[in-house]
């Protein structure tokens, strides 16, 4: 058994994702020895690497939106983000292909926009322009006043009610899009982003309308060498803080003294304690499988299994023999049905036979990513979670052949004679590998009942000295939401020179 040093409170971190790198980072800042515990054989998480063939892989997020989120964790300790992380911005940030052959290339510049939206549809860009001056405001309510405050209590949520009411967070995204433009494609092309964190544009609040101001605010970017450089930045930061990293390290339990959070016991049957423990596992994962029901009185087993969760993803990695310098670093490829597509996926829980995916080529922008003169790629498919039955160990193949016909298709002719390596991960990966609940690709559904306070807080309702960070709790999935989950703590957990041991 280890026992924490009588010197400094100890904090051990569950999960090496970005929201625990950085909620490991704001501690070590604040005084407490950090201790990381990682299931898997190096850091990142849902932002881990797989390195195949001479080719880099990124298994989940491809970009970054609001890089100052990382230049803060970086001055914490010290040093600038630009010291060890180079970020391009991209432009386009990404390009949508509709089923028939148009596109829209999604840009930084707000004229380019306006051109775009008058090229489709000139009827809409008065109203674009509308909407984007309702998403700043949306953007400096839900992300500037409000994405780095924890909401622990009902009060918390009575004193934002009239600003949600004002800016209709009870609409869904496309609901409030579709109040200011008509054209189909237009309404797509704002209402798609709140996929990015998991949420069916037609049933998730309103609020992540904000997307569309943060990526103008902002822009998109992507780090040289990959988001794996951010996470190894990450990584190296907490070492030079003092701290420790173990991978390979994978806790089975919470351990509790009565209600309070003293350690954890790991599937070795190691035991360590600590003075607070923070997850950064997936919250429905921690509340089931880390903590004894007994312990729970909010988040019971009936009311995490009654709750909606995210889609499930499909990611197909491949490198190629050769480049396809058309292609850009993003591409949309949609299906001819958007609303009933999405409500097979989330609602009826059913692989269909046509699908919209996310191409990632990231060597249109690093191709060190790639041997010279080869190409990598990922393509990810939305598809529902296991409630669906899937048998994914049967259906991969299938569906991997269905997604490259697709493909061949619509972007890469005759591509796969050119493909070197390949690997993919289901849903059923997402459980086993990362500890996903349901193999739901961004943890609980973002709809407005599922959140603010009705999400798992980041400091426990039922366990003390417990805290919460990722995708599962407040604010919310996408990097933006895991790296301010972690900020928060620093208004919930005390700094380690007045932390008093219970």
């Amino acid at each position: 058994m280890l026992a924490p040093n009588s010197d400094r409170p100890h904090a051990v971190i569950i999960g090496s994702g970005f929201g625990g790198l950085a909620a490991a980072i704001r501690l070590g800042a604040r005084g407490y020895r950090v201790t990381v515990l990682e299931k898997l054989d190096g850091p990142g998480g849902r932002a881990s690497v797989f390195r195949q063939d001479g080719f880099t892989f990124d298994a989940g997020p491809t970009i970054v939106t609001a890089p100052f989120l990382f230049e803060d964790l970086w001055r914490l300790c010290g040093r600038e983000l630009s010291e060890d992380v180079e970020l391009k911005a991209l432009t386009p940030f990404y390009r949508i292909r509709f089923d028939d052959g148009e596109t829209f290339d999604c840009t930084p510049d707000a004229q380019t926009m306006r051109d775009e939206v008058a090229r489709l549809s000139p009827d809409d860009v008065v109203g674009y322009e509308n909407f984007m001056r309702l998403a700043e405001e949306i953007y400096k309510i839900g992300f500037e006043r409000l994405g780095h405050v924890p909401f622990s209590s009902w009060s918390d949520m009575v004193r934002v009610l009239p600003d949600l009411i004002r800016l209709e967070s009870y609409r869904s995204v496309y609901g409030l899009v579709s109040k200011y433009v008509r054209d189909p494609n237009i309404r797509l092309v704002l209402s798609f982003h709140s996929l990015f964190v998991g949420g069916n544009p037609f049933s998730v609040t309103s609020i992540y309308g904000l997307i569309s101001f943060l990526e103008r605010r902002w822009g998109v970017h992507f780090p040289m060498g990959g988001m794996g450089a951010l996470v190894a930045g990450l990584a190296r930061l907490i070492e030079g803080q003092g701290s420790e990293i173990r991978y390979d390290a994978e806790v089975e339990q919470i351990l509790l003294d009565g209600r309070t959070a003293r350690g954890v016991r790991l599937i070795s049957g190691e035991t360590i304690m600590s003075d607070i423990v923070v997850s950064n596992a997936d919250s429905a994962w921690t509340y089931r499988n880390l903590l004894p029901g007994k312990s729970r009185r909010r988040w019971t087993n009936r009311k995490i299994d009654r709750a909606r969760y995210s889609m499930g993803l499909f990611v197909w990695y491949f490198g190629t023999s050769r480049r396809y310098p058309a292609i850009p670093h993003h591409t949309i490829l949609l299906s001819p049905r958007y609303r009933e597509l999405l409500r097979d996926i989330f609602d009826h829980k059913h692989l269909a036979d046509d699908m919209s995916l996310y191409l990632h080529r990231p060597t249109a922008t690093d191709p060190s990513l790639a041997p010279e003169g080869c190409d990598a790629f990922y393509v990810l498919s939305p598809v529902p979670h296991l409630d669906a039955g899937i048998d994914w160990p049967t259906k991969a193949e299938s569906y991997r052949q269905a997604i490259a016909k697709r493909l061949s298709e619509v972007a890469l002719p005759g591509f796969e004679e050119h493909i070197v390596t390949s690997r993919i991960m289901t849903p059923l990966d997402f459980q086993t590998r990362l500890h996903a609940f349901k193999g739901a690709g961004f943890g609980l559904e973002p709809t407005l009942t599922q959140s603010a306070w009705f999400r798992p807080h980041n400091r426990s309702e039922d366990i003390e000295n417990l805290y919460l960070v990722g995708a599962g709790t407040h604010p919310g999935a996408g990097v933006p939401g895991v790296l301010s989950s972690a900020r928060i703590l620093e208004s919930l957990v005390p700094n380690a020179a007045t932390f008093k041991r219970g």
